[in-house]
């Protein structure tokens, strides 16, 4: 065997480990990222239902998993920064940020939740949506105490979003998050204004009945 060839077959023995450790790496950190985004959309949904502490309870268990994570990572920097490693952390954020907004708590940072500030960001975005949700259900129960005040935080929210104007790269698609949130406000605002004309109109008939 000439000794180019060996020296292929030496170089390609000393490559394919890392290459297995990487594999291995990611295929267990997509399972982990699947978990967390189970346990923060079923946080989410439990709060929706009023139950605060089973919400809890499930994103102190996505917490725990992403900090695993970020552990068995820390010799496989490339997959740190991978798509699904941002999806588990924005889905994170995003139930984290909905459970304080709704329950009325201070907004958790991005260094106390383990997130990177890009993912934060689109957990932000994305938290609007479930605040229509809720200010919706709130309509149809008749309650509007609260509706307005969340309204202005989503318009807050926005203001925010709009001055992250950078590139992809860096926002990690931060943008279509922003125009979808100005979409959703918009609605929200239009419903919740013929909510409270309704409200108001039937109000002024039961004081002249």
């Amino acid at each position: 065997m000439s000794e180019p060839v060996e020296d292929l077959e030496n170089i390609a023995a000393k490559l394919r480990p890392y290459f297995t450790a990487e594999d291995e790496a990611r295929e267990r950190t997509l399972r982990s990222c699947r978990q967390v985004i189970r346990h923060s959309a079923d946080a989410i949904r439990a709060v929706h239902r009023q139950d605060h502490d089973k919400a809890k309870q499930l994103l102190d268990s996505a917490h725990e998993l992403l900090r695993e994570i970020n552990h068995d990572l820390a010799g496989h920097g490339k997959l740190l920064y991978s798509d699904f490693i941002h999806d588990a952390q924005k889905e994170f954020a995003e139930g984290c940020i909905t459970l304080a907004l709704i329950a009325g708590k201070d907004l958790p940072e991005p260094k106390t939740l383990g997130v990177s500030n890009a993912a934060y960001l689109d957990g932000l975005g994305e938290s609007v949506g479930e605040l229509r949700r809720y200010i919706l259900d709130s309509l149809r129960r008749d309650d509007f105490s609260r509706c307005e005040e969340l309204l202005i935080i989503m318009d807050e929210i926005y203001a925010i979003l709009i001055t992250m104007d950078f590139p992809e790269l860096l926002a990690h698609g931060l943008s279509r998050t922003t125009d979808a949130v100005r979409g959703i406000i918009e609605r929200t605002r239009g419903d919740l204004t013929v909510s409270l004309r309704q409200k108001d109109l039937e109000t002024k008939l039961n004081n002249l009945s």
